[in-house]
């Protein structure tokens, strides 16, 4: 498991001009001792809660491992021209891995591609490439079994009550955000577009738009027991247009992350139960097969599921679980 509470000790520096951020822990372009893994990082942000999880838990385990590491990342969700520059940047450094968390799954093929034919290794982090074999292989939830588990939990804890529905969803055509959205509904029962379904509003995992998006889906349906969120942070928003409305009790909400702060969110009962995912567990797999690349230039393939479980003191019949005491123990961590 990830130690939390690592400080970080590089300096985070504005590329203004490469459209990303960047944490250094070499000198770019140094040479490296045969056999030393020269790892980089790409997120889709350096803001977002989960992706610093993942970064400083690959920063750890290169650290570890004796690898050198550097971290880049879009400036924003959807980001892709700034993830293809900080490839770019990563081929002209000579790296010999790449770890990525796509914004897009197609949107950032063509660089991909490139640093293949240059012989580094390519491995998605946290969301699959389409098609699955344009990276060498991929560490990540099974983001569609993530949202069947929190539709699962939802339909159990409405009985036999009839779900009246409100989607929070991520980012239009983010592989994740379909993903989580198909699996929720398979897991609760429905299909897309079904009456029950009483609105849809894209957030882009941002509290803020959820928060307005769920205020305007109220103002047109308030009728509602159940709403699916697609992170931790739209949750919070959701919650706080339920709360103005004296509906945060009455509705049961589920979400998918389990960040700290998400298990902390289910605790005070925000949230009824969020599915945890292990950005620690991504993040050192990624860079095990980075340092055994350099050493013997074997390769992983295919896809490699890092797990996910509910977290709630509510367990419902039927739905695996953990209580909140073991998500505070486990929170982005390896299981």
């Amino acid at each position: 498991m990830f130690k939390r509470g690592l400080t970080i000790a590089a300096a985070l520096l504005a590329l203004t001009a490469a459209g990303c951020s960047a944490e250094r822990e070499w000198g770019g372009g140094s040479a490296s001792p045969a056999g030393t893994a020269k790892i980089g990082l790409i997120t889709k942000t350096d803001t977002n809660p989960y992706f610093v999880q993942l970064r400083e838990s690959a920063k750890a385990a290169a650290q570890a491992r004796g690898a050198e590491f550097i971290a880049l990342a879009g400036q924003f969700d959807g980001d892709n021209d700034g993830q293809v520059r900080a490839i770019e940047n990563f081929v002209q450094q000579g790296v010999n891995t790449i770890l990525i968390t796509p914004n897009s799954s197609t949107g950032v093929l063509d660089a991909i591609a490139r640093a293949r034919q240059a012989g580094i290794l390519v491995i998605a982090l946290d969301t699959a490439t389409e098609p699955a074999d344009a990276v060498d292989a991929t560490f990540a939830t099974d983001n569609f079994e993530a949202g069947r588990q929190q539709g699962a939990y939802a339909k159990a804890a409405l009985g036999a009550t009839p779900p009246k529905l409100l989607m929070i969803d991520g980012t239009a055509g983010s592989s994740v955000n379909t993903l989580r959205h198909d699996g929720f509904l398979a897991g609760i029962g429905l299909a897309e577009g079904a009456p029950e379904i009483r609105g849809t509003q894209n957030a882009n995992g941002d509290q803020n738009l959820a928060q307005q998006g769920a205020e305007n889906l109220l103002a047109r349906a308030s009728d509602i027991n159940v709403v699916y969120t697609m992170n931790e942070p739209t949750a919070r928003g959701a919650h706080a247009a339920l709360q103005a409305r004296g509906l945060a009790g009455p509705v049961v909400m589920a979400s998918i992350d389990g960040g700290c702060e998400g298990v902390a969110n289910v605790a005070a009962g925000q949230i009824r139960a969020t599915v945890m995912q292990f950005p620690g567990k991504m993040a050192e797999l990624g860079v095990d097969a980075g340092v055994e690349y350099a050493k013997t230039k074997q390769k992983p393939s295919g896809f490699h599921d890092t797990g996910s479980v509910v977290i709630t003191d509510h367990p419902m019949p039927g739905v695996r679980s953990e209580a909140v005491a073991w998500g505070e123990q486990n929170c982005w961590g390896d299981k």
